[in-house]
């Protein structure tokens, strides 16, 4: 709790959506989104749930009780009922959190997916998802850079895109596969860039946060 609170006063003002990952929220649990939202952050909530759909309808309402939890992802891949049970559990409520349905994970690359027995490219795959997830009431997905441009185009303007596997330029790619910039991510269509070690693992994370920001404003979509 300690990293994650000094985290949250160096950024405040410098970014208005933080992340709590799967990681944080084991070691901290909601009282780690409280903190954050005491702070004045939006929170991403990106638990991916998935399940069978009345455990995941539950899990999403609680999810959506936490305060100023505005995104909150599912996998795609528990299928239509699933995501239609947590859309369902969210239902009209005021200030719910936009569901996100993620589509592949940004490590996975073509001999990942074989291993796993999925045929077809990353790109075929994540908007079959994409077009599922609209199907079944959600209200975007994450997806990496490289299919957004896709998904944008087949979804259309309103259907949000989260980010994820974004790299500064030059900077090393980690365990990821597919991967852009966040000029690239931005320009593609993300409604949403997800940055994460160009940013806590920076020197300054404030200036890194900020740097970034300024890079995305003076952008003009294509």
């Amino acid at each position: 709790m300690g990293r994650a609170r000094a985290l949250a006063r160096e950024l405040r003002g410098a970014a208005g959506l933080v992340k709590v990952g799967n990681q944080l929220f084991t070691t901290e649990g909601p009282r780690v989104v409280k903190m954050l939202a005491g702070h004045g952050f939006g929170i991403f909530l990106d638990l991916k749930f998935h399940d069978i759909p009345n455990t995941v309808a539950r899990a999403a309402a609680a999810a959506a009780e936490l305060p100023k939890v505005r995104l909150l992802t599912l996998h795609t891949l528990g299928g239509v009922a699933m995501m239609r049970a947590a859309s369902a559990a969210v239902g009209k409520r005021r200030n719910r959190p936009a569901l996100l349905g993620v589509t592949l994970l940004t490590s996975m690359d073509d001999a990942a997916l074989r291993g796993v027995g999925m045929t077809g490219s990353p790109s075929e795959i994540v908007l079959a998802l994409a077009r599922l997830a609209q199907e079944a009431g959600l209200d975007g997905v994450v997806a990496s850079g490289q299919e957004a441009r896709a998904i944008r185009a087949h979804c259309g303007p309103k259907f949000l895109i989260v980010t994820p596997g974004v790299r500064l330029p030059g900077a090393s790619v980690d365990d990821q596969s597919r991967v852009t910039t966040p000029s690239e991510a931005f320009q593609a269509g993300a409604d949403y860039i997800v940055v994460g070690r160009a940013i806590t693992e920076a020197q300054n994370p404030r200036a890194a946060a900020l740097r970034i920001a300024r890079e995305i404003a003076s952008l003009q979509r294509p």
